[in-house]
């Protein structure tokens, strides 16, 4: 009978064959390929870390300064208001931006267009609403400065034409004519009733008289002027006794006291 060969030595001993193999590269211990650029096991990461920003991985996004109506730029940031008087109520109207030139420019036009003619019907709107149309001309001219709008994701409002050349600024004429013709006109009723008023007399004075002698109206003239027609001499109750001969008597309310008539003495 024949003998088995002994067993061959292997690497690692005379018993190196009986050893159980070891698990291949499909196992699931297998070593990586290659190392991934987080480390060896970057194919298992459930994430991937985000790129570091020009501030470091964490910095916040910066905000976007657009215009509110179609996100272009430049813009400005301002607040166009406006006014509506109702007799007895009012209503405060604003809109804040950031607004570039074009919806900026069609805002404030808007606006203040409709508070030309929607503004002035309330005693304290004739007021306010000058106030809020000065107030209107900051933004506007914020927005005059700005460049073209560029970069919006949606066309920009249209200005439209100058409020100069808008109906309603013809309805803001209309007050400010009526303004400007009351303060005259005032002035020339005032004027005359003035006159009207009649004023004490001085023992001395001469007076002319532009009224009938139911309704005097006596000026204090110039003694030696031609118009000069009378001299006011004294009281008609004065000790002494009453007007003479042919003197006239001025009404009551020309006297100090405002009872007593004064003698008016013809000069010629």
């Amino acid at each position: 009978m024949a003998t088995p060969p002994p067993p061959q030595a292997g690497p690692y001993g005379p018993y190196a064959a009986q050893q159980p193999q070891q698990p291949g590269p499909t196992g699931p211990y297998a070593p990586p390929q290659s190392a991934g650029p987080y480390g060896p096991y970057a194919a298992h990461a459930p994430h991937v870390l985000p790129q570091p920003g020009p501030y470091g991985s964490w910095s916040a996004p910066q905000p976007s300064y657009g215009c509110r109506f179609c996100g272009a730029g430049p813009a400005a940031e301002a607040t166009v208001r406006g006014h509506q008087g109702m007799v007895v109520l009012m209503r405060f109207l604003s809109r804040r931006g950031p607004f570039c030139r074009d919806c900026g420019l069609a805002t404030y036009r808007r606006m203040s267009s409709d508070t030309l003619w929607q503004g002035w019907w309330g005693p304290l709107s004739l007021l306010i609403t000058p106030l809020t149309l000065l107030l209107n001309l900051g933004p506007r001219a914020a927005f005059r400065r700005l460049a073209p709008p560029t970069g919006g994701h949606r066309p920009p409002l249209d200005p439209g034409k100058p409020l100069r050349r808008r109906p309603a600024a013809l309805l803001f004429l209309v007050p400010a004519l009526f303004l400007l013709l009351a303060i005259p006109t005032l002035i020339l009723i005032g004027v005359p009733a003035g006159d009207d008023t009649p004023h004490p007399l001085v023992s001395g004075q001469c007076v002319r008289n532009e009224g009938d002698w139911s309704h005097q109206k006596l000026l204090v003239t110039d003694c030696g002027a031609p118009e000069a027609q009378y001299r006011a001499t004294r009281p008609s109750l004065a000790p002494g006794g009453s007007c003479a001969p042919g003197d006239f008597l001025a009404l009551p309310a020309y006297s100090p006291e405002g009872t007593v008539p004064y003698c008016l003495t013809p000069l010629r």
